[in-house]
């Protein structure tokens, strides 16, 4: 694992554990994080061989902060609830645009990119599914902002009457959990014999 590949991947450890307290916020954020970065990526493809090299960082922070602004209004416009609860972390989608560009994973083949792209989203929904039932006792709680819906009387399906184990929702509970996972995985994925 060289350098590049280990600041994108402390980048993505950010929203992958602040978000994912609830699968309503992790899909949410998936979703938002795999329209900019494709349109930041055919914008970039566009622009990148009419720039000078010395332009490109700076062309690249302007569109990524621009997508992402505009996904964050289109966010607020949508539905005002869901918005809010993402907080911080969909501002990091710009910084994380960025520093794609930078390592060159827009450059790269297209099969890398959806590689990419599918193993985050996956991280992100398993995450959010785990840590909202484990946590809560619940499935789905809010899904319905995602849709536009403002009504706040369906809190998804109770699974466990008096809720669940609380440190799972918190940010020690979720590094604890993708702890677990990549323990899980490691166990469960056969060594390589040489």
């Amino acid at each position: 694992m060289d350098n590049s590949s280990t600041l994108r991947n402390a980048l993505m450890l950010t929203p992958l554990i602040g978000v994912t307290h609830s699968l309503m916020a992790a899909v949410g954020l998936c979703l938002m994080f795999l329209v900019v970065t494709q349109l930041f990526g055919l914008a970039m493809g566009a622009l990148r061989s009419r720039l000078v090299p010395a332009t490109r960082m700076l062309a690249s922070i302007l569109l990524a902060a621009t997508l992402t602004s505009c996904a964050e209004l289109m966010a607020q416009a949508w539905s005002l609830q869901w918005q809010q609860h993402l907080g911080i972390y969909g501002a990091l989608i710009a910084l994380q645009c960025v520093v794609l560009e930078h390592t060159g994973v827009f450059q790269s083949d297209w099969r890398q990119r959806l590689r990419l792209n599918s193993l985050f989203a996956t991280l992100m929904i398993t995450l959010g599914l785990l840590r909202e039932l484990i946590g809560n006792g619940t499935l789905g709680n809010h899904l319905s902002w995602l849709f536009g819906a403002t009504q706040t009387d369906w809190h998804g399906w109770v699974l466990v009457a008096d809720g669940g184990l609380r440190l799972t929702t918190l940010v020690p509970g979720g590094f604890i959990l993708l702890g677990l996972l990549i323990a899980a995985w490691q166990a469960w994925r056969p060594t390589p014999t040489h």
